[in-house]
Parts: structure tokens; C-alpha cells; sequence
């Protein structure tokens, strides 16, 4: 059930949320849903690159190991 919530927004961010929601859904009264739509996806980003970094990796490389990648992509 959605909740109602009252935010501040920067002139420009506001601009842009209203050209958004014209595009998207043809009236200015969609701003609710574009928010929504936006945050939803940076939160799922976020939570992705999380799970990314924190999930436990398949293999192991040593600084040696590392560090000779690196210089053979320097290379190319």
C-alpha cells in the first residue's frame, strides 16, 4: 500500500522529474510513480554491486599474480 510522504526538491531535480513524467506517462500527475521508478532501480543497483562485492569469489589471485595482469593489459 503506497504512503504518503512530502519531499524537497532542488528546481532543477523537480524539472526534471516532471519532463520524465510527461515522456513517460503523458501528465505531470505521474511524478509519484517516476520517484518511485528511479529509486526502485538505484536501490536494486546498489544492492547488485553489493552482492557483488561481498559474495564469496570462485578464485584466488595472489599480488604477484595480480600485479602481472596488469602489466600485460599496460601492454596491449
Amino acid at each position: 500500500m503506497p504512503k504518503r510522504t512530502t519531499i524537497l526538491l532542488d528546481e532543477d531535480i523537480y524539472r526534471r522529474l516532471v519532463e520524465e513524467s510527461l515522456r513517460k506517462h503523458g501528465t505531470t500527475k505521474a511524478i509519484s510513480k517516476v520517484v518511485n521508478e528511479l529509486l526502485k532501480k538505484a536501490l536494486k543497483n546498489r544492492e547488485e554491486i553489493l552482492d557483488l562485492l561481498l559474495s564469496k569469489k570462485i578464485t584466488k589471485t595472489s599480488v604477484k599474480d595480480f600485479e602481472s595482469f596488469r602489466r600485460e593489459l599496460s601492454r596491449r
